[in-house]
């Protein structure tokens, strides 16, 4: 029997964790509850998604600039989630770029400084996320483009709870730490279908192919620099994967 008072309070929990919108206290908090709220991490992605497209389509309207709609989509979203995923893609950059060692990447992501690497590919992957954008929007597919790549990055990032171990001791996805059931997953994953109707067989069958082997590409990777996933991690494939969700959506306009 589904307990559905539990799983709104779980959902809650997730969209406080992930974003900034003010959520009611629990007073049923639990570490279980919190474990679980990760199989909603893609139905927070479709709420942001939501808050970009009707951003988008309000300025769309307002201003003659489809770049500035795009711009002012992009900050809506940054705003509502707190850069919370952008800011483990930061960490990343200047954790693998500048440590030698697992202690070295794991002490360089903890620091909230920004360094060069961190600032490079943080411009870098904004710059091409605002370009595509900008050309899907052209094109009249921004708005499904956003709820696809949102939903599935979100999706494709908890992936890697399934069959890598967190390996930080402390951190704000330290309650989360626990590797996910194959069953978990593909519960979480049940938003992202819907989204396949809009999504022509050949760019569908390029996306599998290419989260594939960016899932293949980053699991060997962390086991032999991290030995496992942290937070941070997380949230700099999350970015990665929505990324390449819209250059490849951008391939087969």
């Amino acid at each position: 029997m589904i307990h559905w008072r539990r799983e709104w309070q779980t959902l809650l929990l997730a969209i406080g964790f992930l974003t900034r919108i003010p959520v009611p206290n629990d007073p049923d908090f639990s570490e279980e509850k919190l474990n679980r709220a990760c199989l909603y991490f893609p139905l927070v992605g479709l709420l942001l998604a939501a808050v970009g497209a009707g951003v988008f389509v309000i300025a769309d309207q307002l201003f003659p600039s489809i770049t500035v709609a795009v711009l002012l989509s992009m900050a809506a979203t940054l705003f509502v989630s707190g850069g919370f995923h952008e800011d483990g893609l930061a960490d990343c950059a200047d954790g693998f770029g500048g440590g030698q060692t697992v202690d070295d990447v794991l002490r360089i992501m903890k620091d909230s400084r920004l360094g060069s690497f961190a600032v490079l590919t943080l411009f870098s992957v904004l710059a091409i996320k605002a370009a595509s954008l900008v050309a899907l929007a052209e094109a009249g597919k921004l708005v499904g483009a956003l709820l696809f790549a949102h939903v599935l990055s979100r999706w494709f990032a908890i992936s890697f709870m399934f069959d890598l171990v967190y390996v930080r001791s402390q951190g704000k996805a330290q309650p989360l730490a626990r590797q996910m059931t194959r069953a978990e997953f593909l519960l979480a994953g049940l938003p992202v279908l819907p989204l396949f109707l809009f999504c022509s067989w050949a760019s569908l069958l390029m996306l599998i192919v290419v989260l594939l082997v960016l899932k293949l590409a980053a699991t060997l990777w962390l086991k032999r620099r991290l030995g496992g996933y942290t937070g941070d991690v997380l949230g700099g494939l999350q970015q990665l994967s929505e990324l390449a969700v819209y250059l490849v959506l951008l391939a087969y306009i």
